[in-house]
């Protein structure tokens, strides 16, 4: 339990940082001050601040995610994407330092996929529907600012709500 502590702490202190100065500009040396350890202490678990934010937006997301309510499964997603879509450390990385997220979009999923995919495909009992419906999502979640004007993100969500009632339909 102390450890689970410990790394909250470090991730806590992580998650500070990069709000406030993006990734980039994140050292594990401002990590380890603001989460009161050594450097040495953060080394031997994360080899650089990659790794650290990686585990981050790991802890961060699969806690959202799993906030949603999946007794309906289209308001779960649609809820789903919005939430992440408004969470900070998403948005700031989005705003700032948005090729950190090229690797779980064009080359291998993350963590945070895989326990969405998990939770799809118990919602939609399909593997096959379960990937096809994330796919959808990313693209809402991800694509939707280069859209916007005059349709708002309200709007957009609508739009998800009903593609995804339409090819679920009979499910």
């Amino acid at each position: 339990m102390a450890s689970n502590r410990h790394t909250d702490g470090v991730l806590d202190a992580a998650r500070e940082c990069v709000l406030a100065y993006g990734v980039r500009r994140t050292t594990l040396t401002d990590v380890a001050r603001r989460a009161g350890v050594s450097r040495m202490t953060l080394y031997r678990r994360w080899p650089d601040v990659k790794t650290l934010v990686a585990d981050l937006m790991t802890r961060e997301w699969t806690r959202l995610l799993a906030g949603v309510d999946r007794s309906d499964p289209v308001a779960a997603i649609v809820s789903g994407v919005r939430r992440l879509r408004e969470h900070p450390l998403w948005r700031k990385i989005v705003e700032a330092d948005p090729e950190l997220l090229l690797p779980y979009l064009l080359r291998r999923r993350g963590a945070t996929q895989e326990a969405a995919l998990a939770a799809l495909e118990e919602m939609l009992g399909d593997l096959r529907k379960a990937r096809a419906v994330l796919l959808v999502a990313q693209s809402f979640l991800l694509s939707a600012p280069t859209v916007l004007d005059p349709v708002t993100l309200d709007d957009l969500d609508a739009e998800l709500a009903a593609l995804l009632e339409a090819y679920l339909e009979g499910s």
